[in-house]
């Protein structure tokens, strides 16, 4: 599949402390706290590389199912 980001936009990288990987997804900061990311200090959106990403997905399934039943 091809990427569609604007050629004057930067490329965004990780805001997970002390990793700086090019970042593939992107979340509200809430909800990486949550689920227990040390994500840096002033961040809007917490952007995350495909292994934090994976990491966010594994450690908010449960909270994430109970959602989607609509408890």
């Amino acid at each position: 599949m091809a990427e569609h980001k604007s050629p004057e936009r930067q490329e965004e990288l990780c805001t997970v402390k002390a990793c700086g990987k090019a970042a593939e997804r992107s979340i509200s900061t809430d909800a990486a706290s949550e689920a227990g990311l040390d994500i840096m200090e002033g961040a809007r959106r917490a952007h995350l590389c495909k292994d934090h990403y994976k990491e966010y997905k594994k450690r908010s399934k449960k909270d994430r199912k109970l959602d989607s039943l609509g408890h």
